[in-house]
């Protein structure tokens, strides 16, 4: 049966991130989110996306840039991640209040749930803003091989321009010369993660390239000069990075 418990905390967070918008900037603005689904469920909230969600989305104005599933079990079998383009926060707020609104979702949520809720939570959202040294964001070919890699790291105080300094002068570079394509580059839109967080996705050949690539980074000469004289005042992370590895989904843009 339909769980309405389930749809008020769902539409109860919804609304919590819409009042974060509701006075910020009007540039693009992009949206992480990652939706967890009770054991079982994730092979429905594909085909509610593939079928429905997805459309629904470009229909209120919001641009499907990647949808993707983690590698790793347990979060393989429950986990969606996905990443949307809004023309700014206040964008963003309309199409997610038109989209709730919407009376195809309310019937295609409704009768997607009938044989009980999909999601195990409350989605999580991140609303993010591309750093100046992001690349554009582009489609490429589609390879069933490929993974994509989702990193955060998270600085310690006063630490981020430095890490962006480094990004933009040597890291991405680096990346790219051992094989390892930069999808896009973020900071949270929002306090107190805007000032201590960069949020990436890199593109792998495959997973063993990555593992390659890594290897390759992690002995390059430039890199540990650059690493090690950059933090000669002490280091820039306050935590190892958060690293996740993904599969794209076959309705995802990124392939």
């Amino acid at each position: 049966m339909y769980d309405r418990s389930k749809c008020q905390l769902a539409a109860v967070a919804l609304w919590a991130s819409l009042c974060a918008l509701a006075n910020t900037s009007t540039a693009d603005v992009y949206e992480l989110r990652t939706y967890t689904t009770h054991p079982g469920k994730l092979d429905d909230l594909h085909a509610r996306f593939r079928n429905h969600t997805v459309g629904l989305f470009e229909k209120h104005g919001m641009e499907n840039v990647g949808y993707w599933v983690p590698t790793e079990e347990p979060q393989s079998e429950i986990t969606l991640i996905y990443v949307l383009k809004h023309k700014s926060h206040e964008a963003a707020k309309e199409s997610w209040q038109a989209f709730i609104s919407d009376p195809e979702w309310k019937k295609v949520a409704r009768e997607s749930e009938q044989n009980g809720p999909i999601l195990a939570k409350a989605p999580e959202a991140v609303y993010m803003e591309l750093t100046d040294y992001s690349p554009p964001i582009e489609a490429g070919q589609p390879d069933e091989n490929a993974v994509f890699e989702l990193r955060i790291y998270r600085c310690n105080e006063g630490k981020l321009p430095n890490l962006d300094a480094r990004f933009r002068d040597h890291t991405v570079d680096i990346f790219d010369r051992h094989g390892m394509q930069s999808v896009a580059y973020w900071h949270p839109a929002d306090e107190p993660a805007s000032k201590d967080t960069l949020i990436y996705i890199l593109r792998h050949k495959s997973r063993d390239a990555a593992r390659a690539s890594w290897k390759a980074f992690g002995s390059d000469e430039e890199w540990r000069k650059v690493a090690r004289e950059s933090q000669k005042d002490g280091p820039f992370l306050r935590e190892r990075p958060e690293a996740i590895y993904m599969k794209a989904t076959d309705y995802s843009a990124l392939q």
